[in-house]
């Protein structure tokens, strides 16, 4: 089944450029195994030495964090898209325009939870 993976900028040199690409997977773990496939070293930089996704790294399915889903089990079905974003670090003032950011770049709504820190 046909993925659409949305990659971020910090990875695009692994994918020769390209900002989308198309992966099959039916689970976000495969969907990794199957990146590194296509594009050797990118897992590397999404999952650490035990093959848990990087605490900087978050995966959206159709605008759905995966942290809030099943994880690298989240099942994936033909047409879905995967937007691969780095975790951004800073005041909430940076939060909130890197926030806006991404959905501006991805034209995508992206769901956010509110943290009280």
């Amino acid at each position: 089944m046909a993925i659409t993976v949305r990659i971020p900028t910090a990875l695009r040199r692994i994918t020769q450029g390209q900002g989308e690409v198309q992966i099959s997977a039916s689970t976000i773990g495969e969907l990794i195994e199957n990146l590194e496939k296509e594009f050797p070293g990118i897992k590397e930089r999404l999952v650490d030495e035990n093959g848990e996704i990087r605490k900087f790294v978050n995966f959206f399915v159709n605008d759905e964090d995966i942290r809030f889903l099943q994880g690298k089990d989240t099942q994936l079905k033909d047409g879905d898209v995967v937007a691969i974003i780095p975790a951004i670090a800073g005041g909430s003032q940076q939060l909130i325009f890197s926030i806006k950011k991404c959905k501006k770049v991805h034209n995508k709504n992206i769901k956010t939870k509110s943290v009280k820190l």
